[in-house]
């Protein structure tokens, strides 16, 4: 049998207990599991209850071990090493940010720390995030996450020819004016579909606010170009999107 060094899942953790309150031994244990007995030496070992001044209560518990774990794997997980970063993620979804656009900003400006929007996800879905309620910040706050292969509606395609890695470099230096960057912020679904776009100028951070009265792309866009086509065509040079259906057009 080959050697497994994945960590139980609490279900795993369940019979563990169970099988060794009946006093079966660890071999058959890792047998039944399909896990090398390693595996379940180094998890009771690590997750072992233990209390010095009532000894008679040590023992192997599915819930306690599934507690002590994921508090151990807490230590690695950036949004709760970095309490700062948190608050900043935290004020950006208040404020109607969606992950993608809160770390598609930090790649952009080149954060010492950032996340993936994935992170963010599983951050606000994990035991810490659900205990904090911190779900309730996503532009959809249900309580669990949508299974992984769920697809709501038929997306709009962006071309790669348009990623941001075919974007000129002398744009990212920010050192040319005329460069700027689109996001879309949405609110809560109590004050209904109404949204706003933002744009900021990368060099000199000149930013211009516009109401929208729902997210389709069409009048967005046609909102941008009417808020744009003033300027003269050298403080116009390019825009950054992120890859909300909403930019499509």
């Amino acid at each position: 049998m080959g050697i497994h060094y994945c960590h139980l899942k609490l279900e795993d953790r369940r019979k563990l207990a169970k099988w060794l309150e009946a006093k079966m031994p660890v071999s058959e244990i890792a047998d039944r599991l399909g896990r090398d007995p390693s595996t379940i030496y180094r998890d009771i070992k690590r997750n072992r209850y233990t209390d010095d001044e009532l000894p008679e209560l040590n023992g192997y518990y599915a819930l306690n071990a599934q507690d002590k774990y994921e508090k151990r794997r807490a230590i690695h997980r950036k949004m709760i090493v970095h309490p700062e970063l948190k608050a900043a993620i935290e004020d950006r979804l208040k404020a109607g940010w969606s992950p993608e656009q809160i770390a598609g900003r930090m790649r952009l400006e080149r954060h010492p720390i950032r996340v993936s929007h994935e992170t963010i996800y599983r951050f606000a879905y994990s035991k810490d995030g659900r205990d904090e309620q911190f779900y309730r910040h996503l532009p959809e706050h249900r309580r669990r996450r949508r299974p992984r292969g769920y697809r709501r509606g038929q997306r709009a395609h962006i071309l790669d020819e348009q990623s941001l890695s075919h974007r000129p470099e002398r744009i990212s230096e920010r050192t040319e004016f005329g460069h700027w960057e689109c996001d879309l912020m949405m609110f809560r679904k109590e004050h209904g579909k109404v949204n706003v776009t933002s744009l900021v100028e990368r060099v000199s951070r000149y930013a211009v606010v516009m109401l929208n009265e729902d997210r389709q792309s069409k009048p967005i866009m046609e909102a941008l170009i009417q808020g744009l086509a003033p300027l003269h065509a050298d403080a116009r040079q390019s825009i950054t999107f992120d890859r909300g259906s909403e930019f499509s057009a």
